[in-house]
């Protein structure tokens, strides 16, 4: 049967621009053509080129290159601004063939933070990986708050407390708490603090968040109070892991997710300090945008998540 489908000429050189413009697009998210190749599989040059024909056609400038940074020009902006609702249904469209098909494939890109990737997503992306061979899980470890639409994720593993308006949220795990640690060494040598403003007297080990630079104030609650302190030291770090690792030589004490060190409280490496100090709170979540077709990628992923939390809730019951 022949199709009544028709596209006006307009329209058809547009659809002829198409690849272009998504080469725009990933470059501009990357902010280079190299790492914008590598993500699509072709070389730098043929990018290059891509976007130099489409600028020709339309006689607009849309990127200013240096040797240090590609960044898009004004009317490169309001371009893609533009364009970015008919890349968005383009993609949905190329999902619902993987609805037709049965199966998933395409890349699945996530941003999440470290003690995410380390402690939680990992049994996730395993069963993922079994039942989803055809797609490509894209990470970025980045203990920042990720902006998912304008960096181009598909999903973003974050803190209950730091969840994105407008979103859907999946909770992935339970709650946690933060913990406060040290090396029987460390407390040997120093003593044993017992209470949070002993701390003034201590080494301790001291976190920087990366996005903002700002160190991070331990946070406490008494009698349900909550307070936070900016706890002397003179080791910091932006990275958790390399925090927990000074913990366990005695260099100090340290304050993470209690995730991080739950392995080292149980084999005694580490003592939990002030545990009645630092009550629960809501742990990390899946969110993405809303969307009126979610795709086949996503949906298999969320889905896990669930099925891996009924299935924890339910040993949990057990155990009472």
């Amino acid at each position: 049967m022949k199709s009544r489908f028709t596209i006006a000429p307009p329209a058809r050189e547009a659809l002829e621009q198409m690849p272009a413009v998504v080469a725009l697009a990933r470059v501009a998210h990357f902010s280079s053509f190299t790492r914008a190749a590598a993500e699509m599989d072709v070389s730098a040059s043929a990018l290059s080129q891509s976007i130099k024909a489409l600028e020709s056609r339309t006689g607009v400038r849309l990127l200013n290159r240096t040797t240090r940074r590609v960044a898009l020009t004004e009317a490169g902006q309001q371009l893609l601004d533009r364009v970015a609702p008919a890349l968005e249904t383009f993609g949905n469209a190329f999902s619902l063939l993987d609805e037709a098909r049965g199966s998933p494939t395409g890349t699945l890109r996530i941003n999440l933070s470290r003690a995410a990737a380390d402690f939680v997503m990992a049994p996730v992306f395993e069963e993922y990986a079994r039942r989803c061979p055809n797609v490509t899980v894209d990470l970025t470890v980045d203990d920042g708050l990720a902006d998912l639409l304008g960096e181009g994720y598909d999903v973003v593993v974050r803190l209950g407390e730091q969840l994105a308006r407008d979103m859907v949220a999946v909770p992935i795990g339970p709650q946690i708490s933060m913990a406060v640690v040290a090396a029987p060494a460390y407390l040997r040598r120093h003593g044993v603090p017992t209470r949070p403003h002993d701390l003034t007297q201590h080494r301790c080990l001291r976190y920087r968040f990366c996005n903002t630079g700002e160190i991070y104030h331990w946070e406490f609650t008494e009698n349900g109070r909550d307070f936070s302190m900016d706890v002397p030291g003179y080791f910091i770090s932006s990275d958790s892991a390399v925090v927990a690792q000074a913990a366990r030589k005695g260099l100090g004490i340290a304050c993470l997710l209690d995730i991080c060190v739950q392995e080292d409280i149980k084999a005694g490496t580490l003592v939990r300090l002030f545990e009645s100090w630092c009550p629960p709170f809501p742990g990390y979540y899946l969110y993405y945008p809303h969307r009126t077709h979610m795709p086949l990628k996503l949906r298999a992923l969320a889905d896990i998540i669930q099925q891996q939390r009924g299935v924890a809730a339910k040993k949990q019951r057990k155990r009472k």
